[in-house]
C-alpha cells in the first residue's frame, strides 16, 4: 500500500508524439479495442424518465464533475446506453473534456460517453487522471462553432500513455490519496459554512443571551436592541468616482483605489490592492477617499457586497463610504448584517436602471439596522470572526492540496518522478 512505494526521478527518456515518456512506456490508442471500449451515450425517449426510482440513474451531461456525485434526481427504466461502475466518463457535449468515473451502473445521455478499460489490462483510475491532465487538449478537440462536441473518432485516434499495470495502479493510489484529502477539506468546510449560516442567523436576530424580544418592523429582536436607519448612525456618506484613463498622470501614484470587484471579503486592506492614483487624478475625478475603519457598500456593480476599509481608500462610482459613528456602531457588525442573504435580497430589489442598475442613496440611507450595544455587536463580530478564520484555514488547506495534486500529476502521469512497490 502506500507506505511500500517509493519514489526515484527517471532520467531515461524517449521522443513521442505526446511528448517525452520513460523508454518502458509505450503508447497506445484509446481505439484499441484489446484494452478499452468507448461506449457513446444516447438519450432514451423523454417518456422513460422518472423520478421515482424506476431503473437506471440518468446522466445526460451539462452537470458537475466532482470525486463524487449528488444523489440522482432523474431515473431511466429504458436506458439504450450503460456506464459501468468505475467507468470513465467524458462530456462529450458542451461543457466539453469534464472526466469522473461513475460510482455506480448509470445510463448516460447524448451529452456523455463511458471508456470501459479492462482491468486486467490498464487501470481505469490512471486514465481518469491522465484524462483531467490534459483537459484542455480535449477542450480543443470539441468541434463546432456555437455547441462544441467530441465524436467517437476523435476518442479513438487519442494517444495515451501506457505505463506498466503495477505502476498505473501506484500512480492512481497516490492522486487518489490527495483527492480523498481534498474531499475531507471540502467537508469540513461545508460544516462550517452551515455552521456560519446558522450563527449568523442566531445572532443578528436573537443576540447573545437574551430572553426577552420585540417585534419591530425588520423582525422581532431582542428587546434591548434598536432598529436604527443607517443614516442615524452615520456622519457621512461618500460617493465615488474614476480618473480619465486617458491622462497618465492620474494614475500609478500612491492613493489605493478600488472597485466594487475588490469586495471579496469582509475587509479591504493593502494585500488587494492592484490600483492606485495620484493626488491629481483624486481632485480631478469624483473619487474620494474613505477614511480607514468605516463602510463600504457596492450600490452599482455588485449589488450586496460590503465591507470595511482598514486603510484609507479612493473608491469608484459603483461604491459608496458610509462614515460610521465609532460611539454607536462597530462597522464590523454593520458589515456582517449587509452581507446577510435577506439584506442582500433586500438590496437587489431597490435596484434601478436598465444596463447597470443601482440602488438610489436614499434607499441606503434609510435601510433599517437592527441596533445591539456596542459591547455586543463587538461580541457578535468576534464570533462570527473566529468561524470566518476557521474557514479561511479550510480554505487554504485545499488551495495547497490542489496545488500538490496538479504537481503530482505533471510528474506522475509523465513519468518524469516514478514510483514502485
Amino acid at each position: 500500500m502506500m507506505a511500500s512505494i517509493k519514489f526515484y526521478k527517471e532520467t531515461n527518456f524517449k521522443e513521442t508524439p505526446i511528448g517525452k515518456i520513460p523508454k518502458d512506456w509505450e503508447i497506445i490508442k484509446l481505439g484499441d479495442t484489446r484494452r478499452a471500449k468507448i461506449i457513446m451515450g444516447q438519450s432514451p425517449p423523454s417518456s422513460t424518465y422518472n423520478k421515482d426510482g424506476e431503473g437506471l440513474p440518468f446522466l445526460q451531461g451539462k452537470l458537475e464533475f466532482g470525486m463524487i456525485y449528488p444523489s440522482p434526481t432523474v431515473y431511466c427504466s429504458q436506458p439504450l446506453k450503460i456506464a459501468e461502475k468505475s467507468d470513465i466518463l467524458i462530456s462529450v457535449r458542451a461543457p466539453v473534456g469534464d472526466v469522473n468515473i461513475a460510482p455506480y451502473r448509470l445510463c448516460i445521455g447524448r451529452g456523455l460517453a463511458a471508456i470501459r478499460f479492462d482491468s486486467k489490462e490498464a487501470s481505469s483510475w490512471f486514465y481518469f487522471y491522465y484524462l483531467q491532465k490534459i483537459k484542455h487538449f480535449l477542450e480543443n478537440l470539441g468541434k463546432g462553432s456555437t455547441f462544441k462536441a467530441i465524436n467517437k473518432g476523435d476518442l479513438e485516434d487519442l494517444r495515451l500513455p501506457f505505463p506498466p499495470l503495477s505502476e498505473q495502479h501506484e500512480i492512481a493510489e497516490v492522486l487518489y490519496c490527495v483527492d480523498f484529502a481534498i474531499q475531507r477539506v471540502d467537508e469540513a468546510i461545508a460544516r462550517a459554512e452551515r455552521l456560519k449560516k446558522g450563527l449568523m442567523q442566531q445572532l443578528l436576530t436573537k443576540g447573545i443571551g437574551h430572553k426577552e424580544y420585540k417585534e419591530t418592523p425588520i423582525g422581532k429582536i431582542p428587546k434591548t436592541w434598536k432598529v436604527v436607519e443607517l443614516r442615524e448612525i452615520a456622519q457621512k456618506f461618500i460617493g465615488g468616482g474614476t480618473p480619465s484613463t486617458k491622462v497618465p498622470r492620474y494614475w500609478n501614484g500612491d492613493i489605493p483605489w478600488i472597485r466594487s470587484v475588490h469586495l471579496t471579503r469582509y475587509y479591504i486592506d493593502e494585500s488587494i490592492i492592484d490600483q492606485y492614483i495620484t493626488k491629481e487624478g483624486l481632485e480631478n475625478s469624483a473619487s474620494n477617499i474613505v477614511p480607514k475603519r468605516n463602510l463600504i457598500i457596492a450600490t452599482r456593480v455588485g449589488i450586496g457586497k460590503s465591507a470595511v476599509n482598514l486603510i484609507d481608500v479612493a473608491i469608484n462610482q459603483d461604491l459608496t463610504g458610509v462614515v460610521i459613528v465609532p460611539s454607536m456602531a462597530d462597522p464590523f457588525y454593520l458589515v456582517r448584517y449587509l452581507t446577510s442573504p435577506k439584506v442582500v435580497k433586500m438590496l437587489e430589489s431597490f435596484s434601478r436602471g436598465t444596463t447597470i442598475k443601482g440602488v438610489p442613496l436614499n434607499h441606503i440611507k434609510r435601510l433599517k439596522v437592527p441596533l445591539p450595544p456596542l459591547n455586543e455587536q463587538r461580541r457578535i463580530t468576534v464570533i462570527l470572526s473566529s468561524v470566518d478564520n476557521l474557514l479561511q484555514l479550510k480554505r487554504e488547506k485545499r488551495e495547497k492540496l490542489v496545488r500538490m495534486k496538479r504537481r503530482l500529476m505533471d510528474l506522475l502521469l509523465t513519468g518524469k518522478v516514478r514510483v514502485s512497490v
